[in-house]
């Protein structure tokens, strides 16, 4: 059975939000991403698909919504597979 959830770092960095899993858990313990329109301080907050995503991008806030949960860091084109972006 797949996992359900994933960590909000690993689903950053896996998703090419951020270079490096640390550089993930920095923008998050700084308050700056949301889940479902909640601020999260946590790195161990979780993701599922259908959660809905505000993170800063260059100057301004990208909205994306979890399409699939992806396993490894792969090539930009597989990790755009797995979120939406909204606005």
């Amino acid at each position: 059975m797949a996992d359900t959830t994933i960590r909000l770092d690993q689903f950053l960095c896996f998703a090419r939000f951020a270079k490096t899993r640390s550089i993930a858990q920095a923008l998050v313990g700084q308050g700056h991403i949301r889940i479902d329109g909640r601020p999260v301080c946590k790195s161990s907050a979780q993701v599922r698909v259908g959660s809905v995503l505000g993170v800063p991008v260059g100057g301004h806030v990208r909205v994306v919504r979890v399409e699939a949960l992806p396993m490894r860091r792969g090539p930009a084109p597989e990790a755009r597979t797995c979120y939406t972006d909204l606005v």
